[in-house]
């Protein structure tokens, strides 16, 4: 049976790209020979190891590496021993004891970040009396987990990207580390999300600097593959010049059709795009490219090896955590987003982990006729007859009036709402929303979704209560105008350019400026990561040290902080406009 895989596979090999569309496969370039494709090249790097130690991420398909590498060693007359690292687990009712705290019981949708290791899934003993075939050419531990062997030996690491792995959860393909079968895929993801990805984030942090070879296993049986020290110096010379993140897309209940309309290569047989992940870091890979042969990584591995010439000086305060997100939410033909909220710093930490806040804004790309915000409340919101009127909405099934509790704002393109946490807010129709946010991102406080079903015809979970624990109720009245709505200013011009400050929040760790040109501008990035998106124009090229490389409209790029200076130049026939956002000085 075929396997089910993403709807946005990456390719083995990079396509001619249309140097005026958006691109969905963006890569950095690698010299030649670099990466290779297929289990026989593998298998010939690994012939005449004694032992070697294939370990990865969740979610890879560990039957069909072991059937390919095996039939291909045994055809050049290898015996081998394979050695599955699952059969050392711990018993799987002794691993949910273990992980329980961590669940949120029976939350739906939330639990607390894991701070256990991966050696706490094994049993210590087993793998202590853990013995190989002295007789075999070459014995292979393999399995998510297996370098917790500590027996010496080749590593060879396979990662999968997080849009596959969902892929694979959804078709009942994979389950979380240390059990048998999978559940509920809500679960899995929460399962995912708190625990899974945790531990093995750890655990690959670790592993990073002993890699031999990087293997990209999401296409089934056409995997990609290059040496570890190759790897390291893509990242560390990603680390000084520029990166952009594969983005991928997801439909959604609200979800609109201006992304379908606008990008390209875009399946047009789902019904809309809801989501673009942008720059969502947790979820994005790197991909490199060498010969037209793509290999993916986790942004993560860029993080934990070069966070210092990434971040800067933010490096002190966010370590391996990539601090801004940016994504796009559609609502163009569509639905309004639900009314929500996000948690306060002390409140996302002590109940989820999370190290900071879900704090946004949204910067609107395009909006339709009569498009609007719901932001903050109405000057006399009385806060029990707000709550009464949710859970009465939620009981009865009836339409609740928003409009009589929350603002209503006009939306117009390049307006920035701002959006702190507390803040009540949706996004209304006819929006195509760039959110730019402190990276988590699944911490929304749903309290009224407009009486809808989910795409598999469910309810949506809401969350009245943790709403009303995070609320700020002085967010009312002319304050929504007064605070919530950024008043731009030119700081700086010249020949044919402005730098535009939006100033956020006091709230908000990061900035946001806009540089509108004609021709080119040059930007100082002042020990800074920059995050940049072109938001009107066509294209324009980005020089970093003499390196150029192309970004097209509504493309999200970064600039690390060790890249110093940079240049952006326009080459469409009308005025570019670039955001750029970075934390805060008085942040760092």
């Amino acid at each position: 049976m075929q396997r089910k895989t993403s709807q946005y596979l990456l390719p083995v090999f990079k396509n001619g790209h249309n140097d005026s569309s958006y691109d969905i496969f963006p890569s950095f370039p690698l010299k030649s020979g670099v990466i290779n494709e297929g289990y026989k090249g593998l298998a010939q790097e690994i012939l005449g190891k004694k032992t070697v130690i294939l370990d990865g991420y969740i979610g890879v398909d560990w039957h069909e590496v072991c059937t390919s590498l095996g039939a291909e060693l045994q055809e050049k007359g290898q015996e081998v021993s394979f050695i599955h690292v699952k059969d050392f687990l711990r018993p799987e009712n002794e691993i949910s004891v273990l992980i329980a705290p961590f669940l949120g019981a029976d939350d739906p949708l939330f639990g607390h970040r894991a701070d256990i290791g991966l050696s706490a899934y094994f049993d210590q003993e087993k793998l202590k009396n853990l013995e190989l075939d002295e007789n075999a050419d070459s014995n292979i531990i393999y399995g998510t987990g297996a370098a917790q062997t500590s027996i010496e030996g080749f590593l060879v690491y396979f990662d999968i990207p997080k849009n596959e792995l969902q892929y694979r959860m959804r078709a009942n393909a994979i389950t979380n580390l240390g059990f048998s079968s999978p559940k509920d895929h809500k679960q899995m993801y929460k399962h995912f999300y708190f625990v899974d990805w945790e531990v093995l984030n750890r655990e690959k942090k670790r592993l990073l600097p002993q890699i031999s070879i990087v293997v990209d296993q999401q296409r089934p049986n056409h995997p990609t593959w290059m040496m570890g020290d190759a790897m390291r110096k893509g990242l560390a010379r990603m680390s000084k010049r520029y990166f952009r993140v594969r983005p991928w897309f997801e439909p959604g209940v609200w979800g609109g059709q201006w992304m379908k309309g606008k990008i390209k290569d875009l399946n047009q047989k789902v019904p809309n795009y809801a989501w673009s992940f942008e720059m969502i870091v947790p979820e994005n890979g790197l991909v490199f490219e060498s010969d037209g042969l793509l290999l993916e990584v986790s942004f993560d591995m860029l993080m934990y090896q070069e966070r210092e010439n990434v971040l800067g000086r933010a490096a002190k305060r966010f370590g391996d955590e990539f601090p801004i997100r940016f994504d796009f939410l559609d609502t163009f033909d569509g639905g309004n987003l639900s009314v929500q909220c996000h948690p306060s710093p002390a409140y996302i930490k002590n109940n989820f982990g999370e190290n900071f806040t879900q704090d946004e804004t949204y910067y609107i790309l395009d909006a339709g006729k009569g498009a609007n915000v719901y932001l903050g409340f109405q000057k006399d919101i009385d806060s029990a007859e707000f709550k009464e009127a949710l859970v009465h909405s939620h009981n009865s099934k009836e339409v609740l009036d928003v409009e009589k509790y929350v603002q209503k704002l006009p939306a117009k393109k390049h307006d920035l709402f701002l959006i702190p946490h507390g803040t009540v807010h949706c996004s209304g129709v006819d929006n195509l929303v760039l959110e730019i946010s402190a990276t988590p991102y699944i911490f929304t406080f749903k309290m009224y979704d407009w009486q809808r079903l989910d795409l598999e015809g469910n309810p949506r979970p809401l969350n009245i209560e943790r709403a009303f624990e995070n609320l700020n109720f002085e967010r009312r009245g002319q304050k929504v105008a007064e605070t919530l709505i950024s008043k731009p200013r030119v700081e700086a011009s010249g020949k044919n350019w402005e730098k535009i400050h939006l100033p956020t929040h006091p709230d908000h760790f990061y900035d946001i400026y806009r540089y509108d040109f004609d021709d080119e501008v040059h930007i100082d990035t002042q020990g800074q990561c920059h995050v940049l998106m072109l938001v009107e124009g066509e294209k324009i090229v980005l020089d970093t040290n003499g390196a150029e490389q192309v970004f097209h409209y509504a493309e999200t790029f970064a600039i690390p902080a060790a890249a110093g200076n940079y240049s952006l130049i326009n080459k469409g026939n009308a005025k570019a406009r670039v955001i750029v956002s970075f934390v805060k000085d008085e942040m760092c």
